[in-house]
């Protein structure tokens, strides 16, 4: 799984670096996000202007990170692609994520946004 995190203004975002999030990087999702969600930041955005394919198992992953973040921390998502944005609407999970147009539009909300 390839990603790689920032710090900025903040917040830790995490850039995804794959064209899918399916069952077969899933689960190197998940550990990757453990590991890079050491840094510190109160809020992580999760870049995922990449991925241009998202199925149940790497539905499951983005979830399972932002439980494992709960209470303390929050996951919002950035620069999703029209079929990764269908599949939120689909399963009705863009009212449980915060949502945004890209990275820039979620650092202007500020740091205390979500």
């Amino acid at each position: 799984m390839n990603l790689f995190s920032e710090a900025c203004e903040g917040a830790l975002v995490v850039h995804v670096q794959e064209a899918r999030l399916d069952a077969a990087v899933a689960i190197g999702f998940k550990e990757k996000m453990r590991e890079v969600t050491l840094q510190p930041g109160a809020r992580v955005l999760l870049d995922m202007s990449q991925i241009m394919f998202l199925d149940s198992s790497g539905l499951g992953s983005v979830v399972s990170v932002m439980k494992a973040l709960a209470p303390k921390r929050s996951l919002e998502l950035c620069s999703l692609s029209p079929n990764v944005a269908k599949v939120f609407r689909l399963t009705r999970m863009e009212t449980v994520f915060p949502i945004h147009a890209d990275v820039a539009a979620a650092l202007e909300k500020g740091p205390n946004y979500a």
